[in-house]
């Protein structure tokens, strides 16, 4: 029998994405190309036209503007389209969700809750 070894000692405490027990969703998207560099909590919108996510700004006019996702996984869509897992559902802590421009805790709060997304 092989003993499995690891050390989780870091000089900081890791940040918690997870919040509590509600289900979690994931599923596996595409992250359009020109995203950029996106940390795993970045909440997302959808491009109506391509069906491929990004994150969600307010003033966007192309579908994105609606929350939809919170990314599972940093990722780098600067140059090119990339898969990526996201969770449909699931309880996150908000403290750890990157927003874009216009968006807060406070205002997707409602429109995630929809989607069985809690803050």
């Amino acid at each position: 029998m092989t003993s499995a070894s690891f050390s989780s000692m870091t000089s900081q405490p890791l940040p918690s994405l997870i919040a509590g027990d509600f289900p979690r969703v994931t599923r596996l998207v595409t992250i359009a190309s020109g995203a950029g560099v996106l940390p795993a909590g970045a909440v997302l919108g959808r491009i109506a036209a391509s069906r491929k996510f990004t994150l969600s700004a307010a003033a966007s006019n192309d579908g994105s503007e609606a929350v939809r996702a919170v990314l599972a996984e940093p990722v780098d869509a600067t140059a090119a389209d990339i898969q990526a897992v996201v969770y449909f559902t699931g309880e996150f802590n908000p403290g750890e969700l990157t927003f874009g421009a216009g968006h807060s805790a406070a205002s997707a709060a409602d429109a995630l809750r929809d989607l069985s997304i809690f803050l």
